[in-house]
């Protein structure tokens, strides 16, 4: 019998710049492992101010640019999503926070993890992954280039989890 799939969400504020870039980078390197049937991806904001809109047109340039496809559309970070995930990713401390205050007991505290915790590179070993929103293009490129190092680790992570 084949294990249900393991399930990775992403998390930062809005769910358009630095959530909807992870879930799409690691996606790209979850199909390129040939893996896309074991590992499921998605992302969410910790406020509901952009719920159903596209990813930020500048994210998705960048991430064009580098041959990879942005898709989905914001959403918000419920409590049901504790059970839904296996793996639960915030890209700041403020999202880290916000995720956490749902889960008051603790239950899945486990399942929440800092995403530059994955970060090999010494150039991204930040305690967060700034928000580019605000920015000019070079930011977003930076918020890229540790989501793909990070990405590189979380899927070994993923893997040995199985």
């Amino acid at each position: 019998m084949t294990p249900p799939p393991y399930r990775v969400l992403f998390v930062c504020m809005g769910n358009i710049c630095r959530s909807p870039a992870g879930e799409n980078i690691f996606r790209h390197q979850v199909q390129q492992a040939g893996l896309e049937d074991s590992i499921l991806i998605d992302s969410a904001g910790t406020i509901d101010y952009h719920v159903g809109h596209q990813p930020d047109r500048r994210m998705c340039q960048t991430l064009k640019s580098r041959g990879i496809a942005s898709e989905g559309s914001a959403r918000h970070f419920t409590a049901q999503d504790f059970i839904d995930f296996d793996l639960i990713l915030t890209m700041d401390e403020e999202n880290y926070h916000n995720v956490t205050k749902l889960d008051p007991e603790g239950k899945f505290r486990d399942k929440v993890k800092r995403f530059t915790s994955f970060c090999r590179q010494e150039e991204h070993r930040i305690k967060e992954v700034p928000d580019p929103y605000y920015g000019g293009n070079e930011g977003f490129e930076f918020v890229a280039d540790i989501l793909e190092d990070g990405s590189r680790a979380l899927l070994e992570y993923v893997r040995n989890q199985g």
